[in-house]
């Protein structure tokens, strides 16, 4: 089962990279499971700052506040992601074996996930409004938050439901 969730993520990632950047160098194939799995992090993270990059124009002052704000609202994000996709990777393992009791904690998992990742985006509004006019500000949250949920609906419409 942990080959179907590393096809699962990467061919999400992959079906998400062309519309993004069409021309990318081949990576070298990654040793283990973890290792996919902080490559396709690190790629989905890359790829969601170049988005925003071509649909947020910034002047050089702005820029030069708010890229550094903005990479350590992704090390924040990737604390989340982590745990969403290990959780995702224990769901895959055992899905067919879940119990009552195991299918609401992942349930309640997942919703807390979500709860932290809007938290953490009203978080760093505020921290990109204090260098950002607020339209700016908001389209970087609205861009992000839009790649979230596509990057969401991949990876989730590829694991199968609670039987």
């Amino acid at each position: 089962m942990r080959a179907f969730i590393v096809a699962v993520c990467v061919a999400s990632a992959s079906a998400f990279g062309p519309t993004i950047r069409q021309s990318q160098p081949a990576a070298p194939a990654p040793a283990t499971v973890e290792d996919t799995l902080t490559a396709l992090r690190n790629d989905l993270q890359g790829k969601r700052a170049d988005v925003i990059a071509k649909n947020v124009t910034l002047t050089p002052e702005q820029a030069a506040r708010f890229w550094p704000l903005f990479q350590a609202y992704q090390r924040a994000q990737t604390a989340i992601m982590d745990e969403q996709l290990k959780s995702i990777q224990q769901y895959v393992d055992g899905y067919q074996t879940l119990d009552d009791l195991a299918a609401l904690a992942l349930i309640t998992a997942h919703l807390d996930r979500d709860a932290k990742m809007v938290a953490l985006r009203q978080a760093w509004l505020a921290e990109f409004l204090k260098v950002l006019p607020a339209k700016l500000a908001v389209r970087a949250i609205q861009i992000d938050r839009r790649i979230s949920l596509s990057q969401q609906l991949q990876f989730t419409s590829k694991i199968p439901l609670v039987e």
